[in-house]
């Protein structure tokens, strides 16, 4: 009975909400997408240190996460935690540094801590880190060929992979919009024009076309022309799919009571697609974007992998993986592959989330 009640009392964006929140591994990885999406956004508070930030006494230091313990090795628990201190060695065989921990040194995590000077967004002064040691290093997913810790070039990597997806999606969300209801409201040589272009669009392999594109970006272009540009060739490339299927929606809805009710009150063509073909192709436009963001974030990943994409001193997830070429890195370093968990996790939130929206646009589905 209180079902029944709830479709009577609710509005059509509350049940969805409410079918929404059902979902609870959409739920989760809304939620786990926020706070990446916060941290890469204050990422100079959250990053125990600076992107370039290099420590020249850890090179390739190992991950500390597994070592922070509440109980020393005389048995004496204590309510923060802790690391012991690392010291660095060279290995008489191999000449590779080895990292030993001093038992003699505690060094206790702290929240909000002081460190390195940062401007937040540019605009405010500050040296406050959400978590650090005071004395000693802490290197939670280890460091670098040069001694960069690794996690705080995640968190700053994270803002050219996370938000190129976006702003990719935005440019394909207009065009394919655009585009798509044209081709299905129009129809005639609009129609047909558009559609052999679209097809000569998809035939060809859209890794092979980034990677084309992407190669003719000069060289000389410093790191912010190059994400720009990048963002820019993801977002002409990918608009086909979504005008295609807009297209094949707009043509059902064409032939609608209500938009030629609207035609014969003297609605102009362009009032008509905004105030009644867009609405009603929203929530399919909403999937489609939702489900092509982590297709961008690899792309990118894979661009930057290749040395297409993001140059130095810019960074993100893709190119911090470009020293995991060589197998030898990966064999003695395997914490490097580190922010290939970063995207795995942020592609499979937004597909998640992407199956949900479907679903609920879907009203067959319980």
């Amino acid at each position: 009975m209180s079902d029944k009640l709830d479709y009577i009392h609710l509005t059509e964006r509350q049940l969805k909400l409410k079918k929404f929140l059902r979902h609870k591994v959409a739920v989760f990885s809304s939620l786990l997408l926020f706070i990446l999406y916060l941290m890469v956004i204050f990422a100079d508070f959250f990053a125990p240190y600076g992107m370039l930030t290099n420590h020249k006494y850890y090179l390739y230091a190992p991950p500390q996460i597994s070592k922070i313990r509440f109980v020393d090795n005389d048995g004496n628990f204590r309510l923060r935690p802790f690391i012991y201190r690392q010291v660095a060695k060279r290995d008489p065989k191999t000449l590779r540094f080895i990292y030993v921990d001093d038992t003699n040194k505690k060094d206790f995590i702290y929240l909000f801590v002081e460190g390195e000077k940062y401007k937040m967004l540019g605009l405010i002064e500050s040296n406050i880190h959400l978590f650090g040691v005071k004395e000693g290093k802490l290197f939670l997913f280890g460091t670098d060929i040069i001694g960069r810790d690794l996690l705080s070039r995640i968190i700053f990597g994270g803002r050219v992979s996370l938000s190129i997806g976006l702003i990719g999606v935005v440019i394909l969300v207009i065009l394919g919009t655009i585009i798509g209801t044209i081709s299905g409201y129009f129809g005639g040589w609009y129609d047909n024009i558009i559609q052999r272009v679209i097809e000569i669009v998809r035939t060809i392999p859209q890794v092979a076309l980034w990677m084309a594109l992407a190669s003719i970006i000069p060289k000389e272009w410093p790191s912010s022309y190059v994400y720009l540009g990048i963002v820019i060739i993801f977002g002409f490339i990918s608009w086909a799919g979504l005008a295609r299927e807009l297209r094949g929606k707009v043509l059902a809805i064409r032939r609608s009571d209500f938009i030629y009710a609207a035609e014969i009150a003297g609605a102009s063509a362009a009032r008509i697609i905004r105030t009644h073909i867009i609405p009603n192709v929203f929530g399919h436009i909403i999937v489609i974007a939702t489900l092509s963001i982590p297709i961008m974030i690899i792309g990118e990943a894979a661009l930057s992998f290749l040395g297409l994409g993001i140059k130095p001193p810019m960074t993100s997830w893709g190119l911090l993986l470009t020293k995991l070429k060589e197998v030898q890195t990966l064999k003695h370093y395997p914490w490097l592959i580190t922010p290939a968990g970063f995207i795995v996790v942020s592609v499979l939130c937004f597909n998640f989330i992407g199956d949900a929206l479907r679903d609920l646009n879907d009203p067959h589905s319980k």
